[in-house]
């Protein structure tokens, strides 16, 4: 197996990440349903998800992407993630691409799902950085961000038109040698949530 190509699965205790397959389509459908309202990010429907897709495929075809469908502890198709922008040469990932099934927000199974991804990120991969980008505008998603102990590192102005929306993306990034503070960090969040039954 090569871990720069090949999509693994990641098992947690509230959250497992697999390899997205063409088959998770109506349940990935299922699981956006309640996101189109989002201004901040592109929300595949039934009309665009198979372009969606062809554009996933691709960017593991080149070496650029690894898709995860996310899988509550039910084992139920609450969403997805994936690594994109890679480069092996520059020993970077980000983590992007996220979306989440409302019924899974604000729960404990995102701040887990990151940790696999970080720590498969780092341990496995080997990366020198990992960053993350969101909407500037999009302030919970920045709070999450910050609380996992990423870096600020600036704001892509202008950086892209989503939905009609002219966005600042702003960029954070969590750095090889930040990694073991930032894995206890989590840790300390999952067992928070642990306490309060996530």
């Amino acid at each position: 197996m090569n871990p720069w190509r090949d999509v693994p699965t990641l098992p947690g205790r509230h959250v497992t990440l697999r390899p997205m397959a063409r088959a998770d389509r109506a349940g990935l459908l299922q699981a956006f349903d309640g996101l189109r309202q989002l201004f901040h990010t592109t929300v595949p429907d039934d009309a665009s998800i198979d372009a969606w897709m062809d554009r996933v495929e691709n960017d593991v075809a080149a070496g650029r992407g690894l898709p995860f469908t996310v899988l509550d502890a039910e084992g139920r198709i609450s969403g997805a993630t994936r690594f994109l922008r890679m480069s092996r040469t520059h020993r970077r990932v980000e983590i992007g691409g996220t979306l989440y099934a409302p019924r899974v927000q604000r729960t404990g199974l995102n701040t887990e799902a990151k940790y696999m991804l970080l720590r498969h990120a780092f341990e496995v991969l080997e990366v020198n950085c990992v960053q993350i980008r969101t909407d500037f505008l999009n302030q919970a998603s920045r709070r999450a961000i910050e609380r996992l102990g990423a870096r600020f590192d600036g704001v892509l102005r202008g950086h892209m038109i989503l939905n009609g929306h002219h966005r600042d993306s702003v960029v954070y990034s969590i750095l090889a040698h930040e990694w073991p503070g930032v894995r206890r960090n989590i840790e300390l969040l999952m067992a928070r949530y642990e306490g309060e039954g996530a």
